[in-house]
């Protein structure tokens, strides 16, 4: 089978002339988000170009210390990703979280590269990058779904979970149906995915494999050891996200620490 089609400079002008489907939608719906969507475009094609160019040589140069240095680079800014959208302070959850994301994409990216691949040098940048990328974007989707949840709740909560530790409850065992519900609510979009993949869409992985020139079985097995590394990534990222935030977020007398949460 032959490898993927390039696409063309006049191809992508084409594929830029489908965002003005998506203008005249909104601007006939008079959805204020045109500026945003603009926005956008230009900062997506400006990074992914960006990346394209770098990843490049770092493909090229394959040094150990150069991909390690990448995948935390990209580790950080999953972080301060988080951070921001579950509204907590930097100084206080930074460390935390980012512990928590370095666990959760290396030890299934390890994992992938090493036992399912099995490459001589689980470190090479062709397979790390990409593949610590996937896992990386889910844990962080994952997390902003779990942490948010997590924090939200026992704010909403404050009296009934305050009165929980009045009559004697530990931390641990108060926090325990919020710590369960953030990360059902977590896992949730990746088992949806997993319940429905193949039969409502083709996903990337599979779709890049298949692009790439590889038979469809091959990319099949790619596309399931992919998903069950993801849900591996997020099982793990969303309760240590949690668990390691807990100093920080509640008190020393039990109740949650609104200092650190951003109005």
């Amino acid at each position: 089978m032959s490898a993927a089609i390039d696409i063309t400079w006049l191809g992508m002008a084409a594929a830029y002339l489908l965002v003005l489907i998506s203008f005249a939608i909104l601007l006939w719906q008079q959805v204020p988000i045109l500026g945003q969507l603009g926005m956008a475009v230009v900062r997506m094609s400006v990074q992914l170009l960006f990346v394209g160019v770098y990843l490049q040589y770092v493909f090229d140069l394959n040094n150990i210390w150069l991909n390690c240095a990448w995948v935390l680079i990209m580790i950080t800014v999953a972080d301060v990703s988080i951070l921001h959208h579950c509204r907590l302070r930097v100084r206080s959850f930074g460390a935390p979280l980012f512990v928590a994301l370095l666990l959760g994409t290396l030890i299934p990216l390890l994992f992938f590269t090493g036992l399912i691949l099995q490459r001589p040098n689980i470190l090479e940048a062709r397979y790390l990058i990409p593949i610590g990328g996937m896992i990386l974007g889910n844990c962080l989707r994952a997390d902003i779904i779990g942490v948010r949840h997590f924090y939200e709740s026992i704010d909403r909560d404050s009296r009934a979970f305050e009165l929980t530790l009045a009559q004697g409850a530990r931390l641990g065992e108060a926090i325990q149906p919020y710590l369960r519900e953030a990360i059902q609510n977590a896992v949730a979009p990746t088992i949806a995915t997993m319940m429905t993949i193949g039969l409502v869409s083709l996903p990337g992985m599979m779709t890049g494999v298949i692009l790439g020139g590889q038979p469809p079985l091959a990319a099949v097995k790619y596309q399931i050891a992919i998903m069950i590394a993801i849900f591996t990534g997020t099982a793990i990222a969303v309760p240590c996200a949690i668990l390691l935030t807990r100093k920080r977020g509640f008190l020393p007398s039990g109740p949650l620490n609104r200092e650190v949460l951003v109005d």
